[in-house]
């Protein structure tokens, strides 16, 4: 048998092309360089903020929603509990910016106006639309009297009130204006509620004893 003999040439031409691509794989390597390294601290900086963001997001409370009539605080005749108080607080008057908090006796006593066709209500500290439907209803009530209107059907009529002008917080010195026709409009809605609904009113009514 005859023995094959390995070519000196191909061996030298094996580790000549390996340490070609050796040296290739370090030229380029040192030529992206600076490539390599912005990517890698992209990464990091991705990284790092969405991490931050993970840990700073704030927790949804688990409760059970209201509507949305709900919570512009509107009452329910029918049973059941509202937002009502929760939106009062809301509109309650705040100093306008840069205003200096006033004691509620240095405002101007005069808050209520009559025009031929309505009644403007000016807001002082502490004031929210709803009371300013009550005090056009007390208003209105003192040149119109209405014997047959009880504490809960009152409640119903400012509360129709409030939602038929702007709501929301209201700062001192703002006015609502109440026109008569609506608050005549609604008186007489609330002389078709019935028992049942009326009962359900009287949760709030007990809270304004000034009504009765």
């Amino acid at each position: 048998m005859y023995k094959v003999e390995k070519n000196p040439k191909d061996s030298e031409e094996k580790e000549t092309s390996s340490e070609t691509g050796g040296e290739k794989m370090k030229v380029w390597f040192q030529e992206n360089l600076r490539m390599i390294v912005s990517i890698a601290i992209v990464v990091a900086i991705a990284g790092g903020i969405y991490s931050y963001s993970k840990r700073t997001q704030p927790a949804v409370p688990q409760k059970e929603a209201v509507s949305q009539e709900e919570g512009e605080g509107k009452i329910s005749v029918i049973g059941g509990e509202t937002a009502k108080e929760e939106a009062q607080k809301a509109e309650e008057v705040q100093p306008a910016a840069g205003e200096a908090a006033k004691p509620e006796e240095a405002v101007s006593p005069q808050t209520s106006q009559e025009t031929e066709s309505s009644f403007i209500e000016t807001a002082v500290r502490g004031d929210s639309t709803t009371k300013l439907a009550r005090r056009a209803l007390a208003n209105y009530l003192e040149k119109n009297p209405d014997a047959s209107l009880a504490a809960e059907h009152k409640i119903y009529i400012e509360d129709m009130l409030r939602r038929q002008v702007e709501n929301g917080r209201i700062q001192i010195g703002e006015t609502r204006e109440f026109s008569k026709d609506m608050i005549s409009r609604a008186i007489e809605k609330s002389k078709s509620l019935n028992e049942k609904q009326l009962k359900n009113l009287e949760k709030y009514s007990k809270k304004v004893p000034g009504l009765k």
